[in-house]
């Protein structure tokens, strides 16, 4: 049985990290991700695991699903 394609998933990580006057570098500092990996968030070339998008959320303060969007 064929598997079911994932659904892609938006972040809004740059607006975020932007009006906080914050580096990628800051941001991967904060995380312990390189600015590579904070890169390929921002241009949704990569989907963080779940640890990693939690981390991401508390550093701006908010919910997981306020940074992170599933595109159904």
């Amino acid at each position: 049985m064929p598997r079911k394609k994932e659904p892609a998933m938006s972040n809004c990580i740059r607006d975020l990290r932007t009006t906080s006057a914050m580096t990628q570098q800051e941001l991967a500092d904060q995380v312990g991700v390189t600015r590579q990996t904070i890169v390929a968030l921002e241009g949704g070339a990569y989907t963080p695991s779940l640890a990693l998008a939690l981390r991401i959320a508390r550093v701006f303060g908010k919910k997981t699903d306020d940074v992170f969007q599933l595109d159904e």
